[in-house]
């Protein structure tokens, strides 16, 4: 069967209404304390990655002293 000559029709919707005003702003005000929460859970990964971070390079660096003590100790 071929394609149809008529043309598609456009879909005609009816027009929104105004949205409501206070059910925007509780949205707003939940994704805003969303985002401060989101905010706080950052700031303490951050500082236990920082921590971890700075334990890590700790241990690097007594491996380092280590090291060279036992080339020095080997020559």
């Amino acid at each position: 069967m071929s394609a149809s000559s008529t043309p598609r029709r456009r879909l005609i919707r009816p027009h929104q209404p105004p949205t409501n005003e206070r059910a925007d702003q509780e949205r707003i005000q939940k994704l805003r304390s969303r985002l401060e929460g989101e905010r706080t859970n950052l700031a303490r990964w951050m500082a236990r990655l920082k921590r971890a971070f700075h334990a890590v390079e700790k241990i690097q660096r007594r491996m380092n002293r280590i090291e060279k003590q036992l080339a020095r100790s080997e020559k």
